[in-house]
């Protein structure tokens, strides 16, 4: 437990310190976090003797990178997935080991994970970056906690047993109900005045829903390939890929919900 909580406090640190000290060092973050979800995945494929070619979601995670930097259109973001497919299925072409198999990985990691941490990036340089992070980040974390704490106490009902075991339709509901605390007490404090009540509270609970759909979606790809996590880069908690799975899904979740609220238009 101390070794776990001794690297949350560095991970968040070092997080803190990305985020906060300009646009470009939390683009370049999120970067970074794509890449060693990237390499995580690809490796742990070949556990299934399926070989990836990794470096089209490097260059792809790269390219977001730069255009988020360089604040482009969505015109831009469609072209750069399009090649992202072309150079991912001209890979199964070009090399006997990566395949037709290897190939359609390829383009799976090009969505999962990369596009989203693409997402993540663009939200990084948006107006509203920081009500987003804070509605995503707090309203994730917070109710992975309760519903932790929920399964623990009232869970009964399991949700997916062949996806993860220990986790419950009462304890998600926990978790959900909790992230209407997390929007009560953001929409109460100064910081954001622009956002409502209605708005503080819904961007929670479907952030906080959706993340919980990409834990879920994380612990699917362990179970496929059979692993508990996908490295060990954080003592205590994993790999980088299993930090980032609620997040991935809760981050999109909460600016779209602002955006269509009415948020950096």
């Amino acid at each position: 437990m101390k070794k776990r909580l001794l690297s949350a406090a560095v991970l968040l640190s070092v997080a803190g310190c990305c985020v906060f000290l300009s646009p470009v060092t939390r683009v370049l973050f999120f970067c970074a976090a794509g890449l060693l979800c990237a390499y995580e995945l690809s490796r742990n494929l070949e556990k299934l003797e399926v070989y990836c070619c990794a470096w089209v979601m490097y260059v792809f995670t790269a390219a977001q990178a730069v255009l988020a930097l360089f604040h482009a259109g969505p015109t831009a973001y469609l072209a750069c997935f399009t090649v992202g497919v072309f150079l991912a299925l001209f890979s199964g072409i070009l090399h006997k080991k990566v395949s037709g198999s290897g190939a359609l990985y390829t383009l799976a990691g090009l969505a999962y994970p990369c596009f989203l941490f693409g997402m993540l990036m663009m939200i990084s340089v948006s107006e509203i970056w920081l009500v987003t992070l804070a509605f995503g980040c707090l309203s994730s974390w917070v109710c992975d906690s309760f519903a932790l704490f929920g399964g623990i106490r009232f869970g009964k009902h399991k949700v997916a047993p062949q996806v993860s075991p220990h986790k419950t339709w009462e304890g998600c509901v926990c978790g959900a109900a909790s992230s209407l605390a997390v929007g009560l007490a953001l929409w109460l404090l100064p910081v954001f005045p622009e956002v409502g009540l209605v708005t503080a509270l819904a961007t929670c609970f479907i952030a906080s829903s959706l993340g919980q759909i990409g834990d879920l979606a994380e612990s699917l790809l362990k179970r496929m390939i059979g692993v508990k996590d996908f490295s060990n880069l954080i003592p205590g908690h994993g790999g980088m890929f299993d930090r980032a799975d609620s997040l991935l899904f809760s981050i999109p979740a909460a600016y779209i919900c602002l955006h269509i609220a009415g948020l950096g238009m």
